[in-house]
């Protein structure tokens, strides 16, 4: 007997599902042409298969990605899961306490905070583990193995402390983003509003719902869109309402709370509300990153290995459609993945590159984890992928980027820009030694300037040039000045005048650095937002020496703690050694520490 082929079968039940012949109270079916040899469907709960059923095709990518650090972003607290030491050691916070202690195999925090009943918590995960763990538990009322459960209506709670294993030391975790000194610890986020989307794997329609509904309040799916200029918007669109709010009112089912009838506007408002509320653990396809957080739902594939996976949005319910119409690229598309969660513009902090504000016309990020979202900002991004030069599966080797960083990177450039491939051209276009530092496409294009997360600096991702307007004009340093660190403002835009032909307004110049005779790092210091003095300070830190050490100083008594610790760091790059400087006291503390140490140096 001839059984039909499993396309066959598939194909017959789309035309039962367009003839209105198969029930709709099951989770909504979509069918597209396979003729294009892609899965016709990506983003329904229904349409993912799960990390584990890529092994069996795909077993050496599969295994270095399990031991990734991408993979590993958030995992349960058991065993070696947790690399910090949980030995009873205390980190104080001004009056805060906290203690890490381990009883039975599970690990504690007991948080005593000023004012306050002392709290025991019970790790339940750990999220990181590339630079920095974070913890999330659930309060209990003691460290026995059968102690009850605090209740708590918003869930496990993320711990006030993170350990740093670059370092290796706790810090306080308010401390890892912009914020302002802090005299106490802030109640801990609940995890499943915060974390859990990014560091996880989740439907992709979960994460849709206020791009399908632009005026929406935001929630914890919301990802990048939100912090994109207009020009780099795209547009979801609908393609069939009233299937497409089925779809939404089935994953709310998911959450406990029964479908959701209605308009598509409705069920979507009804859906971040619940997600808002409700989404947790328990709804997630998989704890941490896998295969399909990126590669979208993928079990058609899995069923037939001849339909390949898709970055893209695949769906017969949801248009995507670029600013000008067209349908996004392959290189657009994984950008946009990636972008889904390294989008960072995270906390108060109000400025970005470009002298913008991130409330009405931002520019790019000055730290770490945003990097997709600035390359989406600039000009390479339709025809370039993130993949280029990071390998999501295995993490990319130090190594490899760093040569990416000289110019045996340049050929990633040149494969577009073959005007500069020959070492002649490229000497004309740089004005620099063609086989030197200064010739090297990234240390122009994407200079160190970024805030990374081990108190080093990172690549900006914006691809831009140097002697762009809004970046002289708007920012500082000088981007000339990240390697010329001994050059003044005046010497530094007249060769960029004289050699690229450009003009720039003196001033604007003069509002930024005081005067043209002034060095832009020191003067950045002086003047300077903190992210651009974190800047600074670091690269006088790395290029300076011991006579940068009085013109780092300053640096550490900067509102933001985050910059103190790059200043911390900076000192201890230009004079060789730790600087045992407590970053955590208040300001005034903090410089008469300062002094001391100084004065030591010079003896």
């Amino acid at each position: 007997m001839h059984l039909p082929s499993k396309k066959t079968w598939r194909a017959f039940a789309s035309f039962l599902v367009l003839a209105g012949l198969v029930a709709c109270s099951a989770a909504p079916k979509v069918g597209r042409s396979h003729d294009d040899g892609v899965v016709t469907s990506n983003i329904l709960r229904a349409d993912y298969a799960g990390t584990s059923a890529c092994a069996a095709c795909h077993p050496s990518i599969h295994d270095e990605f399990m031991a990734s650090p991408m993979h590993r972003m958030t995992r349960h607290a058991e065993g070696d899961a947790v690399k910090a030491p949980f030995d009873g050691e205390s980190f104080h916070f001004k009056d805060d306490v906290v203690t890490m202690d381990v009883h039975d195999g599970r690990r504690y925090m007991r948080i005593d905070a000023k004012g306050a009943p002392s709290r025991l918590f019970r790790i339940t995960k750990v999220i990181g583990g590339h630079y920095r763990e974070d913890f999330v538990g659930k309060q209990v009322a003691s460290d026995a193995a059968d102690a009850a459960t605090i209740p708590d209506p918003e869930g496990e709670r993320v711990m006030p402390v993170s350990f740093l294993l670059f370092a290796p030391a706790w810090r306080y975790k308010g401390y890892s983003v912009m914020v302002r000194e802090r005299a106490h610890f802030a109640d801990g986020m609940p995890w499943r509003q915060t974390c859990i989307f990014c560091h996880n794997t989740a439907p992709r329609l979960t994460s849709l719902y206020d791009d399908l509904l632009p005026t929406a309040e935001k929630y914890q799916g919301s990802v990048s869109e939100r912090f994109l200029p207009a020009s780099r918007l795209w547009h979801y669109e609908p393609t069939d309402p009233d299937r497409l709010a089925r779809a939404v009112s089935h994953e709310v089912a998911q959450l406990g709370k029964g479908e959701v009838k209605g308009e598509l506007a409705t069920v979507l408002g009804v859906a971040i509300r619940e997600t808002r509320r409700h989404f947790d653990e328990s709804n997630l396809l998989e704890l941490g990153i896998g295969c399909e957080t990126c590669h979208n739902g993928s079990k058609e594939h899995v069923e037939d290995p001849t339909l390949h996976p898709s970055f893209a949005i695949e769906s017969d319910l949801i248009a995507v459609r670029t600013p000008s119409g067209r349908v996004p690229t392959r290189a657009e598309s994984i950008n946009r993945t990636c972008a889904r969660c390294h989008t960072v513009l995270f906390s108060e902090y109000p400025y970005t590159w470009e002298g913008g504000l991130r409330a009405d016309s931002p520019g790019g990020t000055h730290i770490n984890s945003g990097e997709a979202r600035d390359f989406i900002l600039g000009s390479c991004a339709d025809k370039m992928a993130c993949t280029t030069c990071h390998d999501p599966h295995a993490g990319s080797k130090r190594e490899r980027l760093d040569e990416l960083g000289t110019v045996a990177g340049n050929p990633v450039c040149t494969s577009c820009h073959g005007q500069y491939a020959d070492r002649d051209a490229l000497a004309r276009h740089t004005h620099h030694d063609p086989g030197g530092e200064g010739s090297a496409c990234l240390s122009c294009h994407m200079p160190k300037k970024n805030m990374g997360l081990a108190y080093r600096l990172t690549r900006y991702h914006r691809i831009g040039s140097p002697t762009d307007r809004a970046r002289v004009e708007g920012d500082r340093p000088l981007e000339c000045a990240l390697c010329h660190a001994d050059k003044t403002v005046g010497s530094l835009v007249g060769t960029m005048e004289k050699w690229w032909n450009k003009r720039f307004d003196r001033s604007k110049l003069l509002k930024l650095y005081g005067r043209m005779e002034a060095n832009p790092l020191v003067a950045t210091i002086a003047y300077g937002k903190p992210h651009e003095e974190a800047t600074a300070a670091s690269v006088l830190g790395d290029r300076g020496g011991p006579a940068a050490l009085p013109l780092i100083v300053p640096a550490l008594a900067n509102p933001y703690p985050l910059v103190r610790y790059f200043a911390r760091h900076a000192l201890e790059q230009a004079s060789g050694h730790p600087v045992p400087i407590d970053v955590e006291q208040d300001p005034k503390s903090v410089n008469a520490a300062a002094a001391t140490w100084l004065a030591a140096q010079k003896q």
